[in-house]
């Protein structure tokens, strides 16, 4: 039996000061860096049984990827989910969902094709995308369906 989520972690590097950080499945607000103090990526796993914990309990809107370890596409379009939680780290997280695994989960989201990519927010599904992506147009997916940044503009690229 595997630890309840909010005593999981996994452990982070920080994007701007290089230094280690663990960070938990399941926790109020959203991880940044001990050192630095800036947000981190939140990229974690769950399943039937800590699913709502980890991801309907977020305060933060959730990359829900749901997958299988067997499909081809899941392994490509992994990297370019990685990278989109680290461009939008302190906004967003990404939980992986094995549906070989869960089961139940895959069963309510009524996954029929995998990957099957959604972006929730207090357990209602906002957007939903069954199949892979390249980077461009999963940044472009998913920046459409989450809320705008509260303290600047929505998509890193138009930073200046």
């Amino acid at each position: 039996m595997s630890a309840p989520a909010e005593q999981r972690t996994s452990t982070v590097r920080c994007p701007h000061c290089g230094r280690t950080n663990r960070v938990p499945a399941a926790a109020e607000g959203s991880p940044s860096c001990g050192h630095c103090h800036r947000p981190l990526p939140w990229i974690t796993d769950a399943g039937d049984d800590d699913f709502t914990q980890v991801a309907d309990r977020a305060s933060v809107p959730i990359l829900v990827d749901l997958w299988a370890p067997w499909c081809g596409p899941c392994r490509m379009v992994s990297p370019a989910l990685e990278q989109l939680a680290s461009e939008l780290a302190g906004r967003m997280k990404l939980v992986k969902v094995d549906v070989d695994q869960s089961p139940r989960v895959a069963a309510r989201f009524a996954v029929q094709a995998v990957p099957t990519l959604i972006v929730q927010r207090d357990g209602e599904v906002l957007a939903r995308q069954p199949g892979a992506m390249p980077l461009a147009a999963l940044r472009e997916w998913v920046h459409g369906a989450l809320p705008p940044a509260p303290d600047g503009p929505e998509r890193p690229e138009e930073r200046t």
